[in-house]
């Protein structure tokens, strides 16, 4: 393990876990079965055995996992079972699903399809849709995460274990490192969570994916022995993901499912939409990964291979996309976009630069539609961000679709054009 101003990640990490047990009155951790949260939690759960503490667990059970992944819950459970006020949690949360354009989403514990359930929810499991006062059907899993933090908080200064480490992707950099957040007591790696009293704390944030291994193997924790069929399979530690699988970036290892756990996959093709065909994308073309090369039929200009892309679409998703696309072009029209006749026909050109698409510093009618081929859903290559996909949100998409479908009527009312495109 590295140092850093003589000290080890290890020692940092432990001595940043008794700080919150210092300072705070209610603790709990955000588990997730992988090999990051299980070496998290191990420290934690040290710490509270040395102070005779009880500290919370909350693990959202997706359903559509790997049952080696539940194995490991199991057993971290039954280990620290003295000192744990465990929340196995079994409700119909929103998902996101990258590998179908006719199911972005599908809802895990989905009390109408029980039939195909991938497995039955652990007799320890809360399956009881009122028991949480805040939990509504089909709410997305980042509002849940974030109203249970202050249901349990009760009023009190309260510390959420996360673990996640910043080398794992910029998002993660950015999330602890921002320097907007609030923070408890000037330590950067906590988070005060909205204006509430609870912090999110990430104590193995610096952490590299070797130390993990070298703390599991000096230590001989427990550890998800799933990681190690992945090893097998020819995936190197910086490639093995275990989490909800059919994400926008876990999808790329959405192919070994089937090879690792047959049994399971075969329930996962009948529960999640585009399961199958996304992990054969993945594995002998890379589409559905995000790192493609794409191409289109010569007869069609990239505008119009959008169009034809946006037209195999359900209705929904297509205006999803379109509203999309309408405020990135918009976006670009305000913000020193130089060709004035594709202002005014408020079009953009059908390629740019391949320097300036990949930096995003150009528009594109290629560069939409490689997003459309990825299937992003929040459009990340056109620079948006994920938003909260609530009610609210829903009223603004409204919005923008009425918006945009004036400005189409107006600017193509001319050439009996009966569905009004981009």
């Amino acid at each position: 393990m590295k140092k850093f101003l003589e000290i080890n990640v290890l020692d940092a990490a432990k001595q940043r876990v008794k700080i919150v047990f210092d300072n705070f009155e209610k603790i709990y951790i955000s588990f997730s079965g992988g090999k990051d949260s299980s070496v998290m939690t191990h420290l934690v759960m040290n710490e509270a055995i040395k102070r005779q503490r009880k500290v919370g667990l909350m693990f959202i059970d997706l359903e559509g996992q790997y049952k080696m992944t539940i194995e490991h819950i199991h057993e971290i459970i039954n280990e620290y079972k003295e000192y744990l006020e465990l929340y196995w949690i079994c409700l119909p949360i929103a998902l996101r699903n990258a590998v179908s354009v006719y199911q972005p989403k599908w809802q895990c514990w989905n009390p109408d399809e029980k039939k195909i359930w991938v497995r039955n929810p652990p007799k320890e499991a809360i399956t009881d849709q009122k028991y949480f006062p805040f939990f509504r059907r089909d709410m997305e899993f980042e509002d849940f995460t974030v109203d249970f933090a202050k249901w349990y908080s009760k009023g009190k200064k309260t510390a959420c274990f996360i673990g996640i480490r910043t080398d794992e992707s910029l998002n993660r950099y950015r999330t602890i490192k921002t320097l907007k957040k609030k923070m408890f007591n000037g330590y950067g790696w906590t988070t005060q969570l909205w204006e509430s009293n609870v912090y999110n704390i990430y104590p193995i944030y610096d952490w590299k994916t070797r130390d993990i291994w070298i703390y599991n193997s000096k230590y001989k924790k427990k550890y998800n022995q799933l990681y190690d069929i992945m090893h097998k399979a020819g995936l190197s530690i910086h490639q093995q993901r275990i989490c909800q699988p059919y994400g926008d970036d876990q999808r790329k290892g959405l192919w070994l499912f089937h090879v690792i756990e047959p049994e399971t996959w075969s329930k996962i093709v009948a529960r999640v939409s585009g399961a199958n065909s996304g992990a054969e994308f993945v594995k002998y073309s890379g589409n559905a990964s995000g790192q493609i090369k794409i191409s289109k039929p010569n007869n069609l200009s990239w505008k119009k291979f959008c169009e034809v892309l946006l037209c195999s679409m359900p209705d929904n998703i297509r205006d999803h996309y379109e509203n999309k696309i309408y405020k990135f072009i918009e976006w670009h029209k305000k913000n020193g976009w130089t060709d004035l006749n594709q202002i005014r026909r408020f079009d953009c050109p059908d390629e740019a630069d391949h320097k300036a698409e990949a930096s995003r510093k150009s528009p594109s009618w290629r560069r939409i539609a490689k997003m459309l081929l990825r299937n992003d859903y929040w459009a990340k290559g056109l620079s948006f961000s994920q938003t909260k996909d609530g009610f609210f949100y829903k009223k603004y998409m409204e919005r923008v679709k009425k918006e945009r479908l004036a400005r189409q009527k107006k600017i193509w009312a001319t050439k009996g054009d009966k569905r009004a495109f981009i």
